[in-house]
Protein backbone atom coordinates (compact mmCIF):
# COMPACT_ATOMS: atom_id res chain seq x y z
CA UNK A 1 0.00 0.00 0.00
CA UNK A 2 1.19 3.60 -0.75
CA UNK A 3 1.21 6.38 1.95
CA UNK A 4 1.64 9.84 1.36
CA UNK A 5 2.26 12.44 4.62
CA UNK A 6 0.82 15.62 3.84
CA UNK A 7 0.49 18.66 6.06
CA UNK A 8 -2.21 20.76 6.85
CA UNK A 9 -1.99 24.60 7.83
CA UNK A 10 -4.90 25.65 10.37
CA UNK A 11 -4.88 29.47 9.36
CA UNK A 12 -4.45 29.12 5.16
CA UNK A 13 -6.56 25.32 4.07
CA UNK A 14 -5.00 22.54 3.36
CA UNK A 15 -1.88 22.46 1.47
CA UNK A 16 -0.63 19.27 -0.72
CA UNK A 17 3.15 19.63 -1.14
CA UNK A 18 4.59 16.15 -1.44
CA UNK A 19 4.21 13.57 -3.89
CA UNK A 20 3.26 10.22 -3.82
CA UNK A 21 5.70 8.29 -0.62
CA UNK A 22 6.06 5.16 0.98
CA UNK A 23 8.06 6.70 3.62
CA UNK A 24 6.52 8.32 6.92
CA UNK A 25 8.63 11.31 6.61
CA UNK A 26 6.63 14.81 7.29
CA UNK A 27 6.76 16.80 3.85
CA UNK A 28 5.61 20.77 4.50
CA UNK A 29 5.22 24.19 4.96
CA UNK A 30 8.19 26.11 6.87
CA UNK A 31 5.70 28.99 6.99
CA UNK A 32 3.35 27.76 9.45
CA UNK A 33 4.33 27.40 13.09
CA UNK A 34 5.36 24.26 14.35
CA UNK A 35 2.80 23.53 16.42
CA UNK A 36 -0.06 24.76 13.84
CA UNK A 37 0.82 22.02 11.75
CA UNK A 38 -1.20 18.59 11.60
CA UNK A 39 0.00 15.52 9.82
CA UNK A 40 -2.65 14.18 7.17
CA UNK A 41 -1.73 10.84 5.95
CA UNK A 42 -2.81 9.05 2.58
CA UNK A 43 -3.04 5.37 2.48
CA UNK A 44 -4.18 3.15 -0.79
CA UNK A 45 -5.57 -0.22 -0.28
CA UNK A 46 -7.39 -2.54 -2.81
CA UNK A 47 -11.16 -4.09 -2.25
CA UNK A 48 -12.61 -6.91 -3.60
CA UNK A 49 -15.44 -7.54 -6.43
CA UNK A 50 -17.49 -10.42 -6.92
CA UNK A 51 -20.84 -11.04 -8.52
CA UNK A 52 -23.59 -12.92 -6.36
CA UNK A 53 -26.82 -14.45 -7.17
CA UNK A 54 -30.08 -12.75 -5.68
CA UNK A 55 -32.75 -15.27 -4.56
CA UNK A 56 -35.37 -12.89 -4.42
CA UNK A 57 -35.85 -9.31 -3.25
CA UNK A 58 -38.79 -7.16 -1.39
CA UNK A 59 -41.35 -5.77 -3.38
CA UNK A 60 -44.18 -3.60 -1.57
CA UNK A 61 -46.21 -2.32 -4.48
CA UNK A 62 -49.23 -2.24 -6.36
CA UNK A 63 -47.49 -2.50 -9.56
CA UNK A 64 -47.21 -6.07 -11.29
CA UNK A 65 -44.73 -7.16 -13.86
CA UNK A 66 -45.63 -9.10 -16.31
CA UNK A 67 -44.43 -11.15 -19.78
CA UNK A 68 -40.55 -12.70 -20.45
CA UNK A 69 -37.61 -11.33 -21.74
CA UNK A 70 -34.25 -12.35 -22.99
CA UNK A 71 -31.63 -10.55 -23.27
CA UNK A 72 -28.25 -12.42 -25.15
CA UNK A 73 -25.41 -11.66 -22.32
CA UNK A 74 -28.21 -11.43 -19.40
CA UNK A 75 -30.08 -14.03 -19.76
CA UNK A 76 -34.05 -14.97 -19.49
CA UNK A 77 -36.52 -13.62 -16.71
CA UNK A 78 -40.05 -14.01 -16.57
CA UNK A 79 -42.52 -11.88 -14.30
CA UNK A 80 -45.71 -12.91 -13.07
CA UNK A 81 -47.67 -12.09 -10.14
CA UNK A 82 -50.63 -12.96 -7.76
CA UNK A 83 -52.91 -10.31 -6.43
CA UNK A 84 -56.06 -9.69 -4.30
CA UNK A 85 -58.74 -7.47 -4.77
CA UNK A 86 -59.87 -4.55 -2.47
CA UNK A 87 -63.44 -5.16 -0.87
CA UNK A 88 -65.38 -2.07 0.87
CA UNK A 89 -67.18 -2.86 3.89
CA UNK A 90 -70.48 -4.04 3.60
CA UNK A 91 -70.32 -4.37 0.00
CA UNK A 92 -74.02 -4.75 -2.01
CA UNK A 93 -74.56 -4.64 -5.78
CA UNK A 94 -75.79 -1.28 -6.77
CA UNK A 95 -78.76 -2.46 -8.71
CA UNK A 96 -80.52 -5.67 -9.00
CA UNK A 97 -79.47 -7.91 -12.34
CA UNK A 98 -82.54 -9.04 -14.20
CA UNK A 99 -83.34 -12.48 -13.32
CA UNK A 100 -80.72 -12.26 -10.62
CA UNK A 101 -78.55 -13.27 -13.71
CA UNK A 102 -74.69 -11.38 -14.78
CA UNK A 103 -74.10 -10.84 -18.51
CA UNK A 104 -69.92 -11.19 -18.61
CA UNK A 105 -66.84 -10.81 -16.30
CA UNK A 106 -63.43 -8.83 -17.53
CA UNK A 107 -59.89 -8.84 -15.66
CA UNK A 108 -58.27 -6.02 -16.66
CA UNK A 109 -54.54 -4.79 -16.97
CA UNK A 110 -54.02 -1.69 -16.77
CA UNK A 111 -50.34 -0.10 -17.46
CA UNK A 112 -49.27 3.71 -19.00
CA UNK A 113 -48.37 3.89 -22.32
CA UNK A 114 -44.52 2.98 -23.16
CA UNK A 115 -44.33 1.20 -19.86
CA UNK A 116 -42.52 -2.13 -21.36
CA UNK A 117 -38.69 -3.03 -21.51
CA UNK A 118 -38.18 -4.89 -24.76
CA UNK A 119 -40.14 -5.60 -28.35
CA UNK A 120 -43.30 -3.57 -28.07
CA UNK A 121 -44.72 -5.71 -30.88
CA UNK A 122 -43.75 -9.20 -30.22
CA UNK A 123 -46.49 -11.42 -29.42
CA UNK A 124 -47.13 -12.32 -25.91
CA UNK A 125 -50.40 -14.24 -24.19
CA UNK A 126 -51.26 -13.60 -20.44
CA UNK A 127 -53.41 -16.45 -18.43
CA UNK A 128 -55.04 -16.53 -15.64
CA UNK A 129 -55.78 -18.32 -12.52
CA UNK A 130 -58.05 -18.43 -9.26
CA UNK A 131 -55.65 -19.31 -6.04
CA UNK A 132 -57.11 -21.26 -3.65
CA UNK A 133 -54.23 -20.34 -0.80
CA UNK A 134 -54.37 -16.93 0.87
CA UNK A 135 -50.60 -16.02 0.13
CA UNK A 136 -48.02 -15.00 2.24
CA UNK A 137 -47.56 -11.53 3.61
CA UNK A 138 -43.61 -11.28 3.14
CA UNK A 139 -43.75 -9.52 -0.29
CA UNK A 140 -40.78 -11.64 -1.48
CA UNK A 141 -40.16 -12.62 -5.19
CA UNK A 142 -39.67 -16.50 -5.18
CA UNK A 143 -42.75 -17.65 -4.46
CA UNK A 144 -43.89 -20.88 -6.00
CA UNK A 145 -47.19 -20.52 -8.20
CA UNK A 146 -47.63 -24.43 -7.63
CA UNK A 147 -48.37 -23.82 -3.78
CA UNK A 148 -51.56 -21.26 -4.55
CA UNK A 149 -53.33 -22.42 -7.40
CA UNK A 150 -54.36 -25.24 -9.70
CA UNK A 151 -52.83 -24.51 -13.13
CA UNK A 152 -55.42 -27.25 -14.68
CA UNK A 153 -57.91 -24.68 -14.25
CA UNK A 154 -57.56 -21.41 -16.18
CA UNK A 155 -60.36 -18.32 -15.88
CA UNK A 156 -59.08 -17.43 -19.40
CA UNK A 157 -56.22 -15.59 -21.67
CA UNK A 158 -55.75 -13.17 -24.36
CA UNK A 159 -52.98 -12.95 -26.66
CA UNK A 160 -51.59 -8.99 -26.87
CA UNK A 161 -48.71 -6.85 -27.85
CA UNK A 162 -47.47 -3.80 -25.34
CA UNK A 163 -47.97 -1.36 -28.53
CA UNK A 164 -51.79 -1.95 -30.31
CA UNK A 165 -51.42 -1.43 -33.54
CA UNK A 166 -55.03 -1.29 -34.31
CA UNK A 167 -55.56 1.54 -32.22
CA UNK A 168 -55.94 4.82 -33.88
CA UNK A 169 -53.32 7.54 -33.60
CA UNK A 170 -56.23 10.31 -32.62
CA UNK A 171 -57.51 7.67 -29.99
CA UNK A 172 -53.33 6.97 -28.92
CA UNK A 173 -52.28 10.59 -28.48
CA UNK A 174 -55.74 12.28 -27.48
CA UNK A 175 -55.63 14.42 -24.54
CA UNK A 176 -57.97 16.58 -22.21
CA UNK A 177 -57.95 20.15 -21.63
CA UNK A 178 -55.42 19.77 -18.57
CA UNK A 179 -52.85 18.47 -21.75
CA UNK A 180 -53.03 14.83 -19.51
CA UNK A 181 -53.34 11.83 -21.79
CA UNK A 182 -56.48 10.37 -22.11
CA UNK A 183 -55.73 7.04 -23.52
CA UNK A 184 -55.06 3.82 -21.03
CA UNK A 185 -53.44 0.96 -22.55
CA UNK A 186 -55.64 -2.54 -21.24
CA UNK A 187 -55.45 -5.68 -21.78
CA UNK A 188 -59.06 -7.29 -21.20
CA UNK A 189 -59.47 -10.76 -20.30
CA UNK A 190 -63.06 -12.49 -20.79
CA UNK A 191 -63.35 -14.56 -18.21
CA UNK A 192 -66.57 -17.35 -17.02
CA UNK A 193 -69.77 -15.44 -16.50
CA UNK A 194 -70.41 -18.49 -13.73
CA UNK A 195 -67.15 -16.57 -11.90
CA UNK A 196 -69.09 -13.13 -11.15
CA UNK A 197 -72.75 -15.15 -10.55
CA UNK A 198 -71.10 -16.89 -7.41
CA UNK A 199 -70.16 -13.06 -6.32
CA UNK A 200 -73.91 -11.77 -7.09
CA UNK A 201 -75.23 -14.70 -5.13
CA UNK A 202 -73.02 -15.10 -2.52
CA UNK A 203 -73.89 -11.01 -1.98
CA UNK A 204 -77.70 -12.30 -1.60
CA UNK A 205 -77.15 -15.45 0.25
CA UNK A 206 -74.45 -14.62 2.64
CA UNK A 207 -73.76 -10.86 3.04
CA UNK A 208 -71.69 -11.35 5.60
CA UNK A 209 -68.65 -12.35 3.17
CA UNK A 210 -68.55 -9.07 2.23
CA UNK A 211 -68.63 -7.04 5.57
CA UNK A 212 -65.03 -6.54 5.69
CA UNK A 213 -61.56 -7.14 3.88
CA UNK A 214 -60.95 -10.68 6.31
CA UNK A 215 -63.98 -11.83 5.25
CA UNK A 216 -64.37 -11.35 1.37
CA UNK A 217 -60.24 -13.02 1.22
CA UNK A 218 -62.12 -16.00 2.54
CA UNK A 219 -64.62 -15.75 -0.35
CA UNK A 220 -62.39 -15.04 -2.87
CA UNK A 221 -58.31 -15.48 -2.28
CA UNK A 222 -57.62 -13.35 -5.87
CA UNK A 223 -56.01 -14.76 -8.77
CA UNK A 224 -52.41 -15.39 -10.13
CA UNK A 225 -51.43 -13.28 -13.36
CA UNK A 226 -48.57 -14.86 -16.00
CA UNK A 227 -47.30 -15.04 -18.84
CA UNK A 228 -47.66 -18.17 -20.97
CA UNK A 229 -46.58 -17.36 -24.76
CA UNK A 230 -43.89 -15.30 -26.10
CA UNK A 231 -40.41 -14.32 -24.63
CA UNK A 232 -40.19 -10.46 -26.30
CA UNK A 233 -41.12 -7.98 -23.37
CA UNK A 234 -42.12 -6.89 -19.87
CA UNK A 235 -45.15 -4.37 -18.56
CA UNK A 236 -45.03 -2.39 -15.77
CA UNK A 237 -48.50 -2.78 -14.53
CA UNK A 238 -50.05 -0.18 -13.12
CA UNK A 239 -53.30 -1.43 -11.86
CA UNK A 240 -55.71 -4.90 -12.36
CA UNK A 241 -59.24 -5.02 -11.62
CA UNK A 242 -62.12 -7.16 -11.58
CA UNK A 243 -65.76 -5.93 -13.55
CA UNK A 244 -68.81 -7.88 -13.19
CA UNK A 245 -71.53 -6.24 -15.82
CA UNK A 246 -75.08 -7.06 -15.84
CA UNK A 247 -78.45 -5.46 -16.81
CA UNK A 248 -81.66 -4.10 -14.13
CA UNK A 249 -84.78 -2.93 -14.70
CA UNK A 250 -85.62 1.04 -14.13
CA UNK A 251 -88.93 3.45 -14.86
CA UNK A 252 -88.42 5.85 -17.37
CA UNK A 253 -89.74 9.57 -17.47
CA UNK A 254 -92.98 8.48 -18.69
CA UNK A 255 -93.28 5.52 -16.14
CA UNK A 256 -92.11 3.07 -18.92
CA UNK A 257 -90.12 0.12 -18.41
CA UNK A 258 -86.34 0.01 -19.49
CA UNK A 259 -83.43 -1.51 -19.54
CA UNK A 260 -79.40 -0.08 -18.23
CA UNK A 261 -75.99 -2.07 -17.67
CA UNK A 262 -74.07 -1.61 -14.81
CA UNK A 263 -70.88 -3.37 -13.01
CA UNK A 264 -69.30 -3.79 -10.11
CA UNK A 265 -65.46 -3.47 -10.11
CA UNK A 266 -62.89 -4.97 -7.28
CA UNK A 267 -59.43 -3.52 -8.06
CA UNK A 268 -56.02 -3.89 -6.84
CA UNK A 269 -55.29 -1.70 -4.01
CA UNK A 270 -52.68 -0.68 -1.63
CA UNK A 271 -54.95 -1.92 1.16
CA UNK A 272 -54.86 -5.55 -0.48
CA UNK A 273 -51.88 -8.06 -1.12
CA UNK A 274 -50.05 -7.89 -4.61
CA UNK A 275 -46.74 -10.24 -5.00
CA UNK A 276 -44.52 -10.08 -8.28
CA UNK A 277 -42.57 -13.30 -9.16
CA UNK A 278 -39.59 -13.30 -11.31
CA UNK A 279 -37.45 -16.15 -12.34
CA UNK A 280 -34.17 -15.81 -14.08
CA UNK A 281 -32.71 -18.45 -15.99
CA UNK A 282 -28.75 -18.17 -17.82
CA UNK A 283 -26.68 -16.90 -14.89
CA UNK A 284 -24.14 -18.79 -15.37
CA UNK A 285 -21.81 -16.73 -17.47
CA UNK A 286 -22.56 -14.10 -14.73
CA UNK A 287 -21.63 -15.62 -12.12
CA UNK A 288 -18.28 -17.10 -13.36
CA UNK A 289 -14.69 -16.10 -11.71
CA UNK A 290 -13.54 -12.89 -13.63
CA UNK A 291 -10.77 -10.73 -13.45
CA UNK A 292 -11.66 -7.86 -14.55
CA UNK A 293 -15.29 -7.43 -14.01
CA UNK A 294 -19.07 -8.07 -11.92
CA UNK A 295 -22.07 -7.68 -12.81
CA UNK A 296 -25.55 -6.11 -11.85
CA UNK A 297 -28.72 -7.43 -13.46
CA UNK A 298 -32.42 -6.50 -12.40
CA UNK A 299 -34.65 -7.89 -11.39
CA UNK A 300 -33.58 -10.18 -8.85
CA UNK A 301 -30.80 -11.61 -11.01
CA UNK A 302 -27.60 -10.69 -9.51
CA UNK A 303 -25.68 -7.98 -7.37
CA UNK A 304 -22.00 -7.23 -6.53
CA UNK A 305 -20.24 -7.64 -3.54
CA UNK A 306 -17.35 -5.37 -2.52
CA UNK A 307 -14.82 -6.20 0.30
CA UNK A 308 -12.81 -3.40 1.57
CA UNK A 309 -9.77 -4.54 4.12
CA UNK A 310 -10.85 -3.03 7.04
CA UNK A 311 -9.10 -5.19 9.04
CA UNK A 312 -5.85 -3.81 7.35
CA UNK A 313 -7.17 -0.03 7.65
CA UNK A 314 -7.46 -0.03 11.19
CA UNK A 315 -4.05 -1.89 11.67
CA UNK A 316 -2.45 0.64 9.49
CA UNK A 317 -4.13 4.15 10.29
CA UNK A 318 -4.75 3.15 14.16
CA UNK A 319 -6.16 6.27 15.90
CA UNK A 320 -6.17 8.56 13.32
CA UNK A 321 -8.78 10.42 12.08
CA UNK A 322 -10.68 9.26 8.78
CA UNK A 323 -11.69 12.20 6.72
CA UNK A 324 -12.67 11.16 3.30
CA UNK A 325 -12.96 7.80 1.64
CA UNK A 326 -14.11 8.78 -1.95
CA UNK A 327 -15.78 5.69 -3.85
CA UNK A 328 -16.52 5.52 -7.30
CA UNK A 329 -17.85 2.86 -9.16
CA UNK A 330 -17.06 2.42 -12.49
CA UNK A 331 -18.76 0.98 -15.76
CA UNK A 332 -18.44 -0.30 -19.07
CA UNK A 333 -20.35 0.67 -21.95
CA UNK A 334 -23.70 -0.95 -22.66
CA UNK A 335 -24.04 -3.75 -25.44
CA UNK A 336 -25.38 -2.21 -28.64
CA UNK A 337 -27.71 -4.43 -29.81
CA UNK A 338 -31.10 -3.92 -29.84
CA UNK A 339 -33.67 -3.68 -26.91
CA UNK A 340 -30.32 -3.83 -24.99
CA UNK A 341 -30.87 -3.13 -21.16
CA UNK A 342 -29.85 0.20 -19.77
CA UNK A 343 -27.85 0.53 -16.66
CA UNK A 344 -29.86 1.30 -13.30
CA UNK A 345 -30.59 4.54 -12.51
CA UNK A 346 -29.26 4.57 -9.47
CA UNK A 347 -27.52 1.89 -6.63
CA UNK A 348 -27.59 2.17 -2.89
CA UNK A 349 -24.49 0.71 -0.73
CA UNK A 350 -24.53 -0.70 2.24
CA UNK A 351 -23.34 -3.40 4.93
CA UNK A 352 -24.83 -6.66 3.52
CA UNK A 353 -25.78 -8.00 6.97
CA UNK A 354 -28.68 -4.85 6.76
CA UNK A 355 -30.33 -5.83 3.40
CA UNK A 356 -32.72 -8.09 5.24
CA UNK A 357 -33.87 -5.38 7.13
CA UNK A 358 -33.43 -2.09 5.09
CA UNK A 359 -36.25 -2.18 2.54
CA UNK A 360 -38.61 -3.89 4.63
CA UNK A 361 -38.65 -1.08 7.70
CA UNK A 362 -39.11 1.79 4.70
CA UNK A 363 -35.43 3.06 4.67
CA UNK A 364 -33.57 5.19 2.91
CA UNK A 365 -30.21 6.55 2.16
CA UNK A 366 -28.74 8.43 5.30
CA UNK A 367 -25.20 8.58 4.01
CA UNK A 368 -23.60 7.32 6.96
CA UNK A 369 -24.45 3.42 6.88
CA UNK A 370 -26.62 3.68 3.40
CA UNK A 371 -25.40 5.68 0.60
CA UNK A 372 -26.92 5.87 -2.51
CA UNK A 373 -25.39 6.78 -6.17
CA UNK A 374 -27.25 7.86 -9.67
CA UNK A 375 -25.45 6.35 -12.65
CA UNK A 376 -23.45 9.26 -15.25
CA UNK A 377 -23.76 8.11 -18.76
CA UNK A 378 -20.84 10.44 -20.09
CA UNK A 379 -18.52 9.18 -17.43
CA UNK A 380 -19.99 5.66 -17.15
CA UNK A 381 -20.02 5.85 -13.19
CA UNK A 382 -21.69 6.05 -9.84
CA UNK A 383 -20.28 8.09 -7.73
CA UNK A 384 -20.84 7.68 -3.84
CA UNK A 385 -18.66 10.41 -3.09
CA UNK A 386 -17.03 10.72 0.94
CA UNK A 387 -18.04 7.38 2.34
CA UNK A 388 -15.88 7.58 5.37
CA UNK A 389 -18.95 7.72 7.61
CA UNK A 390 -20.14 4.20 6.46
CA UNK A 391 -16.19 3.04 7.72
CA UNK A 392 -16.13 4.44 11.34
CA UNK A 393 -19.88 2.91 11.72
CA UNK A 394 -17.96 -0.54 10.70
CA UNK A 395 -14.87 -0.06 12.57
CA UNK A 396 -16.59 1.36 15.90
CA UNK A 397 -18.78 -2.22 15.63
CA UNK A 398 -16.95 -4.61 13.87
CA UNK A 399 -13.07 -3.74 14.43
CA UNK A 400 -11.88 -7.30 13.88
CA UNK A 401 -13.49 -8.11 10.77
CA UNK A 402 -13.62 -6.80 6.76
CA UNK A 403 -16.42 -4.53 5.84
CA UNK A 404 -18.54 -6.35 3.22
CA UNK A 405 -20.75 -4.56 1.23
CA UNK A 406 -23.80 -4.91 -1.49
CA UNK A 407 -24.49 -2.78 -4.55
CA UNK A 408 -28.21 -2.83 -5.08
CA UNK A 409 -29.94 -1.11 -8.14
CA UNK A 410 -33.01 0.65 -6.57
CA UNK A 411 -35.92 2.87 -7.84
CA UNK A 412 -35.66 6.29 -5.65
CA UNK A 413 -38.67 8.40 -4.99
CA UNK A 414 -38.58 11.73 -4.16
CA UNK A 415 -39.92 15.24 -3.62
CA UNK A 416 -39.77 18.71 -4.31
CA UNK A 417 -38.36 20.89 -1.36
CA UNK A 418 -38.53 24.54 -2.03
CA UNK A 419 -35.77 26.54 -0.34
CA UNK A 420 -36.21 30.18 0.89
CA UNK A 421 -34.81 31.45 -2.39
CA UNK A 422 -36.87 29.97 -4.54
CA UNK A 423 -34.88 27.22 -5.82
CA UNK A 424 -36.45 23.56 -5.72
CA UNK A 425 -34.62 20.36 -5.16
CA UNK A 426 -35.27 16.92 -4.72
CA UNK A 427 -35.16 14.85 -2.03
CA UNK A 428 -35.73 11.17 -1.17
CA UNK A 429 -38.85 10.35 0.07
CA UNK A 430 -38.33 6.02 -0.34
CA UNK A 431 -35.87 3.45 -1.82
CA UNK A 432 -37.32 0.33 -3.46
CA UNK A 433 -35.56 -2.24 -4.84
CA UNK A 434 -35.59 -1.38 -8.72
CA UNK A 435 -37.91 -4.43 -10.40
CA UNK A 436 -37.52 -3.67 -14.11
CA UNK A 437 -35.10 -5.38 -16.44
CA UNK A 438 -31.93 -3.70 -16.45
CA UNK A 439 -28.06 -4.58 -16.44
CA UNK A 440 -24.54 -3.39 -16.38
CA UNK A 441 -21.20 -4.46 -15.95
CA UNK A 442 -18.83 -3.26 -13.29
CA UNK A 443 -14.95 -2.58 -13.54
CA UNK A 444 -12.96 -4.51 -10.81
CA UNK A 445 -9.45 -4.27 -12.31
CA UNK A 446 -6.83 -2.92 -10.04
CA UNK A 447 -7.46 0.72 -10.82
CA UNK A 448 -10.97 0.38 -10.59
CA UNK A 449 -10.80 -1.09 -7.00
CA UNK A 450 -8.38 0.77 -5.46
CA UNK A 451 -9.37 2.44 -2.05
CA UNK A 452 -7.79 5.95 -1.34
CA UNK A 453 -7.80 6.82 2.83
CA UNK A 454 -7.40 10.00 4.31
CA UNK A 455 -6.61 10.58 8.05
CA UNK A 456 -5.39 13.31 10.13
CA UNK A 457 -3.33 12.28 13.58
CA UNK A 458 -5.09 15.28 15.37
CA UNK A 459 -2.28 14.80 18.65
Amino acid sequence: MNIKPLLIGLGLGITILSGCSDDLNLVGSTIQPDGDQMPVYVDTFQMQATTLPMDSVYARTTNGLLGEFYDPLYGNVKSDYICQFYCPDDFKFQQKPINGQIDSVEFNIIYQNGAWVGDSLAPMRVQIYEINKEPERDFYTNFDPLEYCDMQKSLGMQTYTAYDNSVPDSVRYAVNSQGDSTYIPTITIRMPKDFGQKFYDESVNNPGTFSSQENFNKFFQGLYVTNTYGSGNILQISYSSISIYYKYSLKGSQGQDSTARASETFNVTKEVLQLNRFKNTDLTPLLQPNDSITYLKTPAGVYTQLTIPAKDIVERIGDRVINNIPLTIKALPQEDWQWALSAPANLLLLPKDSLATFFVNNKIEDSKTAFRASYNSSSRSYSFGNVSNLMQEHIKNNPDKDMVLLLVPVERITAQNDSYWGNSQPYTTAINNYLLPSGVKLLKTEDATRIIITTTDYK
